[in-house]
């Protein structure tokens, strides 16, 4: 801990800063944010896709690294699983005790790191460490990110920034699949230097977003509520002038409302554990149903995807990156045309909406593809489907733990719901589904489709028992911080 922060002096303070924050209306300095921190799901959806595109490289003699193709999809996909469920728990304690900002730096820095170094992997203990520690960093993102998103996007634009910002995941796995052709194309690049490459451009991805994110701020939420409310009121200051210049000088709305605070250096685990899990159960519930439905879901498509498709329609293992690619755009078409319903039609219509839809979708697609009816373009097209509506759904899993629970505990509980639903997705779901789609029985991939879309309509079913309706709302109305003081 630095010595400002053993010098802060707590208190009980009356502010409008998160209502100032809410009343901004869009402008470059919010456009800033979302490149700073919004843009690292890019990279995510890189990392996940380039590896599993040039697991058959690396095993090839070739490639300078001694490994096989089933350790690169098996043991490396599970420490990266087992790093950022990790990472996500380490490293969302630690942001919401010392700040968004310093957090989102260091996590940042951990994943250019081990992803540099995975990049000169010379024996397979070394590629498969560093794949760890790069689950690690990305799964501390995920935790300090959100936080900071929410905490600094006015409410009127949350929903659909968040879902864009998490749906943009799958830009980055277009890239990948279309990187990864280019990169082992060996009328291009060497076998030994070509996968080498691409975890490259990732550093290289990473060291812009590293500057650009130098000029966010930290939170002044968390400033607020830490004792540092002369910092707050510095950083609200100076974005309410960058808006008003561009603005042409006029003046800005109303702030609505204050709120007290009794500031206090940190909270304790227990209490934050306490408040999740008994205090807001029922969102607790929500948001682990959100999490594991579109974690199954998603393995039930995308965990076998390739197998499907050579096995099933004799496409080759070379071409299957087109297809990747296809339902990645309808991934990130899915929160990008819908994320600005969430904001009026309202949560819980879309939350529920989206998720039935497309456990529904899937099961059609399931009856369809047990009748023989489809082609490997046509199942691809209804994949396309399902995920435009899965992904919108999913992305608002991270949206609704970042909102529905005290910014106290806001961190850590993206952490915990995001580290479940990644562990299921990540570990159990492969487990389950590779048994199902390898046989190469159309009973037995017909059923790990059903699963994932039994799991994402009973999630649905949940979100329109218990969805909050959060759209417009100030975080604070949505759920009243720890050290909020009661009013008469």
């Amino acid at each position: 801990m630095s010595s400002a922060d053993m010098q802060v002096q707590t208190g009980t303070v009356t502010t409008s800063i998160p209502a100032r924050l809410d009343r901004l209306p869009w402008s470059r300095w919010h456009w800033m944010i979302v490149v700073g921190l919004g843009t690292v799901w890019i990279l995510d959806g890189l990392e996940v896709t380039v590896v599993g595109n040039i697991a058959g490289r690396l095993s090839e003699p070739g490639s300078g690294l001694p490994i096989s193709s089933a350790q690169v999809t098996g043991l490396a996909a599970a420490l990266y699983v087992a790093g950022a469920c990790t990472g996500a728990l380490f490293w969302g304690r630690l942001t919401d005790r010392y700040g968004r900002k310093k957090l989102f730096m260091i996590t940042l820095v951990v994943y250019l790191a081990a992803t540099a170094l995975t990049a000169v992997s010379f024996e397979s203990w070394w590629f498969f460490t560093f794949r760890f520690l790069t689950g690690f960093g990305i799964g501390g993102e995920y935790a300090a990110i959100n936080s900071a998103i929410d905490e600094l996007i006015p409410a009127h634009f949350r929903g659909r920034v968040d879902l864009i910002i998490n749906g943009s995941f799958w830009v980055g796995a277009v890239g990948g699949s279309l990187l990864s052709i280019l990169a082992l194309n060996t009328d291009v690049f060497a076998e030994n230097v070509g996968w080498r490459l691409t975890f490259a451009l990732g550093v290289v991805l990473g060291l812009v977003i590293l500057l650009v994110r130098r000029n966010v701020p930290e939170s002044p939420r968390w400033l607020l509520i830490h004792g540092r409310e002369r910092e707050a009121e510095q950083v609200v200051a100076a974005v309410e002038e960058r808006v008003r210049e561009e603005r042409g000088g006029r003046e800005l709305p109303e702030p609505a409302g204050e709120i007290t605070i009794e500031q206090r250096k940190t909270i304790g685990f227990l209490t934050i554990a306490r408040t999740v899990f008994a205090d807001y159960r029922r969102r607790a519930v929500l948001g682990l149903s959100l999490f594991v439905g579109q974690a199954f879901l998603y393995n039930a498509i995308t965990f076998g995807f390739g197998a499907i498709l050579t096995t099933f329609y004799d496409v080759s293992t070379s071409d299957t990156g087109y297809y990747f690619a296809v339902i990645a755009v309808g991934n990130f078409l899915g929160p990008l045309l819908l994320g600005k319903l969430f904001d009026t039609v309202g949560r819980r219509v879309m939350i529920s909406s989206t998720y039935l839809l497309s456990g529904i979708l899937l099961f059609g697609t399931a009856w369809l593809f047990d009748q023989g009816s489809l082609s490997a373009v046509t199942l691809t097209a209804c994949w396309c489907v399902v995920l435009f509506f899965a992904s919108a759904g999913a992305s608002s899993a991270y949206l609704t733990v970042s909102e529905i629970f005290p910014m106290e505990t806001r961190a850590l509980a993206i952490a915990f719901f995001y580290a479940i639903g990644t562990a299921a997705g990540g570990i159990s779901g492969p487990l389950l589904f590779a048994d199902l789609t390898k046989t190469g029985k159309v009973g037995d991939t017909v059923l790990a489709f059903q699963i994932g879309a039994g799991l994402m309509c009973a999630a649905g079913l949940v979100a329109a028992a218990l969805a909050v309706r959060a759209e417009r709302r100030s975080l604070e109305d949505i759920a009243k911080p720890l050290t909020a003081v009661a009013t008469p």
